[in-house]
C-alpha cells in the first residue's frame, strides 16, 4: 500500500519541521525529548491534581445541603471553599488544556510558532516554559492591557 504525502510526512520526525528563531540551531532529538518528557509529566501530574479536586469538589457540593444547622458563618466558609476548589480545579483544567495544544504543535510540527504573530516563539523560551504559545513581545503586550 502507497502512503500518501501527509502520511509520510506525519511519519517524520517532527523535529525536522519545528520553527526556530533566527540564529538558533535546529531542534535536536535531546531537546525535543526533554521538552516532550516535561510535557508528558506535567500532564500526569496535572491528571492526577484534576481527580483528587473533582472528588473533593464533589463532596463539596454533596455535603452544601440546604444550611440547615448550619450558621451563616459556617454556610459562607464552605460556599467560599467551593468557590476556590472551582476555581482551582478551572486553572488545572486550563493548563492540561495548554500542554495538549503543545503536545498536539509538536504532533503537527506548528510547535514553536506564535499564535498571535506567526513568528517563532524561541527554543529557550519553548524549553523553559513548554506551554508557551506566545512570543515574548505578544506575552508582554498581553500582560499590559
Amino acid at each position: 500500500m502507497k502512503k500518501t504525502a501527509t502520511q509520510a510526512s506525519a511519519k517524520k520526525a517532527p523535529m525536522s519541521s519545528l520553527v526556530v528563531k533566527e540564529g538558533e540551531g535546529a531542534w535536536t532529538k535531546a531537546e525535543l525529548d526533554e521538552v516532550l518528557d516535561e510535557l508528558h509529566t506535567q500532564r500526569d501530574k496535572l491528571v492526577h491534581v484534576l481527580d483528587e479536586a473533582e472528588h473533593d469538589l464533589a463532596g463539596l457540593m454533596r455535603d452544601a445541603g440546604d444550611g440547615a444547622g448550619h450558621d451563616q458563618a459556617d454556610m459562607g466558609a464552605t460556599s467560599f471553599e467551593r468557590d476556590h476548589e472551582l476555581t482551582v480545579l478551572n486553572n488545572e483544567r486550563e493548563m492540561l488544556a495548554q500542554i495538549d495544544r503543545a503536545l498536539g504543535h509538536i504532533h503537527d510540527g506548528s510547535y514553536g510558532i506564535c499564535e498571535s504573530c506567526g513568528e517563532p516563539i524561541g527554543k529557550m523560551r519553548l524549553m523553559a516554559f513548554p506551554r508557551a504559545t506566545l512570543c515574548m513581545t505578544c506575552k508582554q503586550r498581553e500582560e499590559r492591557r
